[in-house]
């Protein structure tokens, strides 16, 4: 057992470890699968805790109208999970709901073990209902929700204590798992003062922020809440955490952390004026697993040249010395491993031969995933005289994101009219094994969200650990990690002139052509050299760090090492 003066209990509401094991959606719980895995990497003692998402996200396909259709993922959990012989008792709406857990370890690179706990519901003595409440991650309605945060915060506290675990930290990556804090006031109720029972909580608790996007702050009817917690809900802190009359997961998690902090330095910008009575929020820049991210092919040539990045991806700063001929040759196996997975997943009849875009993120209107089809006469055009190009699109729509599904289908039928002219594919049931398939094997890498609505972003840290440059929006990471003809380009201004929607994504669209047409398909087909050094730049200077390892020590040093106090 990890050693109770330094652990770490790390609460999540997705966690993605595997392809195998499908209880995340996206970058959240992919985010927080690499940062346990850095944990243990790093021989620190961590905890995690999660919630089973038995039928997972959903199972995305497109049918032939371009309309997702969502399905019940099926795996073997049996597989993959190990079943726990303890169970904990949770009360919501005045009854008892039932809680076992499953467990997953993590090993480290030097054999470090971290347990991951996945809270479970589906027992017989449970309801029908309640049996359901761990089926579906962010499955049906609000109501489903609410229950859902209470057994990851309440229920995963009870289920450390059933463990005999007795963190000195909980770290809450984002307001889902902000419960807990109610579940560590009832504990200290022997301490009369309720102000020396914050006190003491806000030691133990840190709290990080993921979205800009107001939507992404989950919130509550206050009386809802009441009737779902009971007396487990204290008047006074219910009257602490309103944000607009409502009941504010974020920010009764940033009343009860001593630290806070948003995933870039952008973000924190964002964050603070979104929470203007909170004057403590840091930022540590999210990064990624390096090695679950960097391929084999790449993984090959690292291991030749570089002694050390598997254990310190701070090495790969040292990729300059690896010679340009042999990234161009690791490139295009890895290249021709995706490309061959378009063709026999999508029939897209791609060539290997042809520079290629990927663009994956969830299908919603601020990710913008259709600004590169916004002038397709132009992109035609672009294609035609500069150089031949191929784009490759993944990312599911929130089953209930009207929009985002418009989005998605309104690609679908580009890729039809395009087709005898550009060749883009949609990949169906974008997850880990997909990813790994397209941040390795393009040519470049394309982001285009709404300023300031991109918190951080990974996927371009996945690219880059595989020398694959960004062209993005300068929003979240890529503020800090785009260094023009270097790293990769921009697409626009950081900070535009006020302008309607409509005019920005013109002139977004634009600035994404022009740098298109007159500086990288240019380069790539005429001067690949230089294409080739902004790879190999890419890897060295935005691997070595926007990896985990460094955001691992940078949340031990700022939330764990020291008690901190509001």
């Amino acid at each position: 057992m990890a050693s109770q003066d330094n652990l770490i209990a790390y609460f999540s509401m997705e966690i993605g470890l595997s392809e195998e094991i499908p209880t995340y959606s996206g970058g959240l719980g992919i985010l927080a699968g690499d940062t346990l895995k850095s944990f243990a990497d790093l021989g620190m003692d961590v905890v995690g805790i999660t919630l089973l998402s038995e039928k997972g996200y959903f199972f995305q396909k497109i049918n032939e109208e371009g309309m997702q259709q969502e399905h019940d993922t099926n795996w073997a959990l049996n597989d993959y999970l190990n079943k726990l012989d303890k169970e904990i008792e949770i009360n919501i709406e005045n009854r008892t709901v039932y809680v076992i857990a499953w467990e997953k370890i993590i090993k480290g690179i030097n054999g470090k073990q971290i347990r991951v706990l996945f809270l479970d519901t589906n027992l017989e003595k449970n309801t029908p209902e309640d049996r359901n409440l761990t089926s579906h991650l962010y499955g049906g309605d609000l109501d489903y929700r609410l229950k859902q945060e209470i057994i990851l915060g309440v229920g995963g506290v009870k289920m450390l204590r059933a463990f005999n675990y007795t963190p000195s930290k909980f770290h809450m990556n984002e307001g889902h798992a902000a419960f807990l804090t109610l579940e560590l006031y009832k504990e200290l109720l022997d301490i009369n003062d309720p102000n020396e029972r914050l006190k003491q909580i806000r030691k133990t608790c840190s709290f990080t922020t993921h979205t800009p996007v107001p939507a992404g702050h989950d919130s509550f009817e206050y009386e809802t809440v009441r009737n779902f917690l009971g007396d487990l809900m204290p008047g006074y802190i219910g009257d602490m955490v309103q944000k607009e009359g409502k009941f504010s997961m974020t920010t009764l998690a940033m009343n009860f952390s001593s630290y806070i902090n948003a995933v870039s330095k952008k973000h924190q910008e964002v964050t603070n004026n979104m929470f203007p009575e909170n004057k403590k929020i840091d930022y540590i820049t999210n990064g990624v697993h390096t090695d679950t991210w960097t391929s084999k092919h790449i993984s090959k040539i690292l291991d030749k040249y570089l002694s050390d990045w598997r254990k310190n991806p701070l090495d790969l700063r040292n990729a300059f010395r690896i010679p340009l001929t042999e990234i161009d040759e690791i490139h295009k196996e890895a290249k021709k491993d995706l490309i061959n997975y378009v063709n026999n997943h999508g029939n897209a009849g791609f060539d290997v031969d042809i520079f290629t875009i990927g663009f994956a993120r969830r299908a919603t209107a601020y990710k913008r995933a259709n600004l590169i089809l916004k002038d397709i006469e132009r992109l035609k055009k672009i294609s035609k005289e500069k150089g031949k190009i191929q784009i490759i699109f993944a990312g599911k729509a929130h089953p209930r994101d009207i929009q985002g599904k418009e989005i998605l289908q309104g690609i679908i039928r580009r890729i039809k009219e395009l087709e005898h002219e550009i060749k883009i594919c949609y990949l169906e049931n974008y997850d880990m094994h997909v990813s790994k398939y397209m941040t390795s094997g393009c040519d470049l890498w394309l982001n285009t969200p709404k300023r300031p609505l991109e918190a951080s972003g990974t996927s371009g840290m996945k690219a880059a650990h595989n020398a694959i440059p960004s062209i993005s929006i300068l929003d979240g990471w890529w503020i800090e990690g785009f260094i023009e003809n270097v790293t990769g380009w921009s697409i626009g201004e950081e900070n535009p002139k006020e302008l309607d929607e409509n005019k920005l994504d013109e002139l977004d669209a634009n600035s994404l052509y022009e740098q298109l047409e007159n500086i990288i398909i240019p380069m790539y087909y005429k001067d690949h050299n230089k294409y080739l050094e902004i790879m190999r730049s890419t890897l060295a200077i935005n691997g070595s760090y926007f990896n985990t390892h460094r955001m691992a020590k940078q949340y031990l040093v700022r939330a764990y090492a020291r008690n901190q106090e509001n």
